[in-house]
């Protein structure tokens, strides 16, 4: 781990919280609210999570599954999520939001017109800045935790 943590201390609380009292808190409370509020679909919400996740190599992030109303994504999810152009087990918008998980994290000045065409006949406006906006939450915190080395010891609140 890059950062030294006090003995009993949980290391995602005294990173998050009490490290940067001003700026932990509020980034955890956002990190969390795309997990609380999102209104996307269980299984293009997750092609998107773990795009990000695969490209930060987050290993907390790489494990976890989100949970909605008892349902989890299939354990095999995960490896059509890496294999998103040719895997046969998404749909139109799951393949959408992989694609555009991994193009916004590795080439964001180059989703074109045609990307955005694509995108546009299958999310309306509010998705498209719901997903955005998660996307640069894992994007964020997700590479946050893993350069510091967070992502070993990572475990979210209530799990």
């Amino acid at each position: 781990m890059m950062i030294d943590i006090p003995e009993g201390q949980d290391p995602i609380l005294y990173v998050w919280g009490e490290m940067v009292p001003g700026i932990g808190p509020a980034a955890a409370a956002f990190s969390l609210s795309v997990y609380e509020h999102t209104t996307l679909g269980l299984r293009e919400f997750e092609a998107a999570r773990l795009r990000i996740a695969q490209l930060n190599g987050c290993a907390f992030c790489l494990d976890w599954r989100t949970e909605r109303d008892g349902e989890k994504v299939e354990e095999e999810f995960a490896d059509a999520v890496s294999a998103w152009r040719t895997t046969d087990a998404f749909d139109t918008r799951t393949r959408l939001a992989a694609e555009y998980a991994e193009r916004y994290a590795l080439d964001h000045h180059g989703l074109d017109e045609e990307f955005w065409s694509r995108m546009t006949g299958q999310y309306s406006q509010t998705e498209i800045v719901e997903l955005t906006m998660s996307i640069g939450s894992w994007l964020a915190f997700g590479r946050l935790n893993r350069v510091l080395g967070l992502d070993i010891v990572c475990v979210l609140p209530g799990h």
